[in-house]
């Protein structure tokens, strides 16, 4: 806990056995629960969760990265988490700064925080392929003139929010695909939310959660087209379903 605030961290995983004992390892004493939602892997992902104590959740069919995030968040709310950080099983992004990520939330400075890999200046150190870092760079500069918004990269899968940010947004107009955390920040930005960024490393190797070229294509257009739909929204040329106030919010079930 932080001021008494129940911190959640969540871990959409797929095919994680063989990284997510060492990225559970560095969680801090700090969190009170931790939850791996299990999205039908076809290795031992959910028995190395449940091994370790983690409440763990397995999708009985494969719903997509953006479809795993939505049970992790509305499993986090069910629970009484103030705030969720989510973190990667694969060990890409370090749990040892999930502290100042929550911190951020906490001090009721900022709704959102994200571990940005861009600020550090080490990326390509850290062993990202030269071809995603210019992308990144490239889609966040575009995202950021059609935005309106200032961040480093909208690509980081390392992020903290409010239960406030979880409760408003209207998540299940989500994408379950790979372009849901881009429309997640750009739905933040867009009801005001107020989004800190903290320096972030970040390791590139065999075991870690990867997509291919040919998605990571498919991704960069549905990048930009979520950009440009929120500055058609702002100039009221458009009313997409994931910008409305009245979009379909996540599902809670307080039995649960």
């Amino acid at each position: 806990m932080i001021d008494r605030k129940r911190i959640i961290v969540v871990m959409p995983a797929y095919n994680a056995e063989q990284t997510l004992e060492r990225t559970a390892a560095e969680i801090p004493d700090m969190v009170d629960e931790v939850i791996v939602v299990d999205d039908r892997s076809s290795d031992r992902t959910s028995e190395v969760a449940r091994r370790l104590g983690l409440h763990t959740i397995v999708h009985p069919q494969n719903r997509g990265y953006g479809g795993n995030q939505k049970t992790c968040y509305t499993a986090a709310l069910q629970r009484g988490a103030d705030i969720v950080v989510m973190v990667h099983p694969d060990y890409q992004y370090t749990p040892k700064l999930i502290p100042a990520l929550a911190h951020c939330v906490a001090s009721g400075l900022y709704d959102v925080a994200l571990g940005s890999r861009i600020l550090g200046g080490r990326a390509l150190q850290g062993g990202m392929p030269l071809y995603k870092y210019l992308a990144n760079r490239a889609l966040t500069a575009a995202e950021n003139l059609l935005i309106r918004e200032k961040l480093s990269e909208y690509h980081t899968g390392y992020r903290a929010f409010s239960r406030k940010v979880l409760t408003t947004l209207p998540i299940e107009e989500n994408a379950d695909g790979f372009v849901f955390d881009n429309q997640m920040l750009v739905q933040a930005a867009y009801f005001g939310f107020r989004i800190a960024e903290v320096t972030c490393p970040t390791l590139y190797f065999q075991e870690a959660s990867s997509i291919g070229f040919r998605r990571s294509v498919q991704y960069g257009l549905g990048v930009l087209e979520t950009a440009l739909q929120c500055r058609l929204a702002r100039m009221g040329i458009v009313a997409p379903a994931f910008l409305s106030p009245t979009g379909r919010r996540l599902t809670l079930d307080p039995t649960q």
